[in-house]
This record gives structure tokens, C-alpha cells and sequence, in this order.
């Protein structure tokens, strides 16, 4: 669901080539019908099942943003020569990422392209985010979030994420108690990768709010692969999820699949 950081975050859901504004459809009567057809969304070609939320099998294993790397980008390959598709990694990977902490159902540090703040942030539910570093690759970034790992998480509850069950923290002061736990460590790759490859920043948090009106109390998710029918009034939009008084479906997880969607109404 393509997103932008108002207050609150400004949802739309791309249904073929069209943007449909979701925001003003809380309260409304949803419903969903997948059709049973699933199109890669890199070769168009129909697939029984959905790789790396929208690849067909094929592409899954040739493509590099389908490469183990990207979920674990301090494994990347691309200086060893071995990356799957040179030119994709020049442009998606050996560029500036940002090293950062978010706070989405407690506090976990991440990565992401420069070009992707604040964007991965509203993917991931945050309602706040700060950024520690910019550094020169993906790779370099994949690093440095290594070495906060031991003192902080790397993941996101998402079912306390969904409950609106967030605690409240202090960005700048945890940015500041990692930056010294971790001083050393960084240290070390500043030796070896040059100083100016990671640049640690001073920016201010982001704070992001969103259109829920209400938390849902028990999580229920949808599962379009096995119910193809997903009906019920939208409450909220958080994350990728759409918050249905029914239960809650992952959006980006059915990536590629043919569905039909309705609004029938309050």
C-alpha cells in the first residue's frame, strides 16, 4: 500500500493501475475476492504460489532482490563479485542506507536505502524513528546493525504492533546509550572501511501517527490462499495491514494476486 507521512499516514491500495484512497473508507463494509491467480510481479508470468511476497519461483531464484542478502545484508557478496545481478546491486545496495532506531511495538534498530525514510518506517508500523548512521553501502549498513544486535532487537512484534500496544520511549536517549555501547565496533569498521563510510548523524526523530479508530483486542489475521473470500468493515490501516472488525490482512504478503475488491458499504 503505497503511503505517505501525514498526520495521520495517507494510505492507498493499488488495485491494478489504479490508487484507491483508503483513509476515507474506515467504517466501510470491505470485501476481498481473490480469484485464484497469482502473477509474478517481476515477469507477469501466473504461479501457483507467491516467493518473497510476489515472485514466481524462477524469479525468486535468479533475481537479486530475492538474494538471502537482502534479509541479511551484512552477507553481501557483491564486493566478492558473486551478486546476482551487478547492475542492480550498484543501484539498490552500494549506495547511502541509513542505520536506524524505530519504535514500533518496543524499540529495534533497522536498515534502509536512504531513499526509503520515511517510508520503511510507516512499513513497519513505527510511531517513531530516529536515524544513528548514514552509511556508504547496504552492506556497511548490515554491519553496524550486527553490532547493536547483542543490546537491541532487530524485529518487530507485530502483533503488539497491531494492538496499538507501544511503549513510550525516548529515541534520542536510546540513540545516544547504543552509540556508546557500540563505539568500539564501529571503530573497527571505520578502520577498515574508511571514516567517512559511516557517518554518524544528529537528526531529529519522526513521529507518525495512524488512521485507526479501533485497536483490535485478540489478533485474527486473513489468509487469502486459504479463505479467497475477506469481507468486514475497516478500522484502521497500520503498517501493511488493513485493520477489518473481521480480523487483519498482510496487504503486501498477496503482492501479485488477482483479487477483486469492493466497497459495499457501511
Amino acid at each position: 500500500m503505497p503511503a505517505d507521512a501525514e498526520n495521520p499516514v495517507s494510505y492507498e491500495l493499488a488495485v491494478g493501475d489504479e490508487r484507491v484512497a483508503l483513509n476515507e473508507l474506515i467504517g466501510e463494509f470491505l470485501r476481498f475476492d481473490y480469484e485464484g491467480v497469482i502473477r509474478c510481479i517481476h515477469c507477469d508470468r501466473t504461479t501457483k504460489k507467491s516467493f518473497n511476497q510476489g515472485f514466481c519461483y524462477p524469479c525468486f531464484r535468479r533475481l537479486a532482490a530475492c538474494d538471502s542478502c537482502i534479509m541479511n545484508p551484512e552477507k553481501c557478496h557483491y564486493h566478492l563479485g558473486t551478486c546476482r545481478e551487478p547492475e542492480w546491486g550498484e543501484t539498490h545496495c552500494m549506495i547511502e542506507h541509513v542505520v536506524y532506531l524505530a519504535n514500533s511495538s518496543g524499540l529495534k534498530v533497522g536498515i534502509t536505502r536512504g531513499s526509503q525514510v520515511p517510508t520503511r518506517w510507516i512499513d513497519q508500523g513505527a510511531v517513531e524513528a530516529i536515524p544513528m548512521f548514514r552509511v556508504a553501502t547496504r552492506h556497511l549498513s548490515g554491519l553496524v546493525e550486527v553490532a547493536c544486535k547483542p543490546h537491541v532487537a532487530d524485529r518487530t512484534n507485530w502483533r503488539a504492533m497491531l494492538k496499538g500496544d507501544v511503549p513510550e520511549l525516548d529515541l534520542e536517549q536510546e540513540r545516544q546509550r547504543i552509540l556508546a555501547l557500540i563505539a568500539d565496533d564501529v571503530a573497527a569498521l571505520r578502520e577498515e572501511h574508511g571514516q567517512d563510510a559511516i557517518r554518524e548523524v544528529d537528526e531529529q526523530g519522526v513521529g507518525l501517527s495512524y488512521p485507526v479508530h479501533t485497536w483490535p483486542e485478540k489478533i485474527k489475521t486473513h489468509n487469502l490462499d486459504k479463505t479467497p473470500e475477506v469481507q468486514g468493515v475497516l478500522e484502521g490501516i497500520k503498517g501493511q495491514y488493513l485493520i477489518l472488525d473481521t480480523g487483519v490482512i498482510n496487504i503486501r504478503k498477496f503482492t501479485g494476486y488477482e483479487v477483486r475488491f469492493r466497497v459495499m458499504g457501511a
